[in-house]
């Protein structure tokens, strides 16, 4: 796949991301598989990626400041 930013090649990496998901609730996403361009370092998360990444927002206790959330394909 190719950037959409500067046109370079992407290719597959595991990360951790945060989502700020209310005013005072932040969640870090771990182990995340994503598409990151070796160029310019813009990154992408897949659309079968991204729905698991919602779903996993949407059912966040939001009473906590800070949660930490494997990511599970």
């Amino acid at each position: 796949m190719k950037c959409h930013v500067c046109g370079s090649n992407m290719y597959p990496l595991t990360t951790d991301l945060p989502f700020k998901v209310s005013e005072t609730t932040i969640v870090i996403v771990k182990c995340l598989p994503l598409l990151q361009c070796n160029n310019c370092s813009e990154y992408l998360l897949e659309d079968t990626v991204l729905k698991q990444v919602e779903i996993i927002l949407e059912n966040v206790d939001t009473s906590a400041e800070l949660e930490v959330i494997n990511y599970a394909a």
